[in-house]
C-alpha cells in the first residue's frame, strides 16, 4: 500500500466559499452534533478561521518527516490534519514549517500533538489548531503517511473532506454529504436570526424553545 496518495477529489472553490462563511457550531448542529474535534484542540491564538479541504498526514509519534512531505505536495488552499498519536511532548510544527506552509498556499493546520516558535507564528499569521506547546524538536526518521484516512481528534477525516475551524473549536464535514450539510447550516441560521429577533422583542428562551413545558414534565417547583 501507498503511503502517500498525490491524487483525491477536493470539494469545488463555490463550496469552500460558502462553509466560509457559517460558524463551526451551526455545522456541528447541522451534522446532528457530529464532526467536531476534541475541545483539546485549540486555536493557537484567537481570532483564527479556517476553511479547506483535508490534506491528512499521519505521524509516528515524536516525528514530523511526513508532516514536511505534506507540505511539499499540498495544493493552493489545503488544511493540513494530522495526527500524532495524541503525543504532545514535541513541536511538531514550528516557523519554517508555517513559512513554507504559507508560500505553497496552505490554509492552515489542525494537529493533535503540540506546535513551537508561537511569536513567530502570530507574527506569520498562519493559522493552528493544536493540543499544545511544545518546545522539543522532533525526529525526522520514520514513515507515516499523507492522504490516506485518519482520525483526529476523535473525528474520522478522509482526504477532501471539509475541515472548517474557528475560535469555538474545529468541525469536518465529509465531502459526500457536505452540499447537503450546507443545505442544512443555512437553514439554521435562518431560524436562529429569527429567534434572535423575537428575544428583542421580549420573548423568552423559556417560551421560544418551550422549555416551560419540559420543565412542567420533569416537576419543577417554584416557590
Amino acid at each position: 500500500m501507498a503511503h502517500v496518495i498525490r491524487t483525491f477529489k477536493r470539494p469545488t472553490k463555490d463550496l469552500i466559499s460558502k462553509f466560509s462563511k457559517l460558524g463551526t457550531s451551526t455545522v456541528h448542529e447541522a451534522l446532528d452534533k457530529k464532526g467536531a474535534m476534541d475541545p483539546s484542540i485549540k486555536p493557537l491564538f484567537s481570532g483564527l478561521k479556517i476553511c479547506g479541504p483535508a490534506l491528512t498526514v499521519s505521524c509516528y509519534p515524536g516525528d514530523n518527516l511526513m508532516l514536511h512531505k505534506a507540505i511539499s505536495i499540498a495544493e493552493f488552499g489545503d488544511i493540513v490534519v494530522a495526527t500524532v498519536g495524541n503525543h504532545l511532548d514535541c513541536g511538531y510544527w514550528g516557523e519554517i514549517a508555517s513559512l513554507a506552509a504559507l508560500i505553497r498556499g496552505i490554509n492552515g493546520l489542525v494537529i493533535d500533538g503540540s506546535v513551537r516558535d508561537v511569536q513567530p507564528i502570530r507574527s506569520l499569521g498562519f493559522p493552528i489548531f493544536c493540543k499544545g506547546i511544545c518546545m522539543k524538536g522532533t525526529y525526522k526518521q520514520i514513515l507515516g503517511s499523507v492522504n490516506l484516512p485518519i482520525v483526529c481528534g476523535g473525528v474520522h477525516v478522509n482526504a477532501g473532506d471539509i475541515v472548517l475551524g474557528d475560535d469555538d473549536g474545529v468541525v469536518v464535514v465529509p465531502l459526500e454529504n457536505a452540499e447537503e450539510i450546507y443545505q442544512k447550516s443555512i437553514k439554521k441560521e435562518e431560524n436562529e436570526k429569527a429567534i434572535l429577533e423575537q428575544l428583542k422583542k421580549g420573548k423568552t428562551t423559556l417560551e421560544l424553545f418551550g422549555f416551560d413545558n419540559k420543565l412542567k414534565e420533569l416537576g419543577l417547583i417554584e416557590e
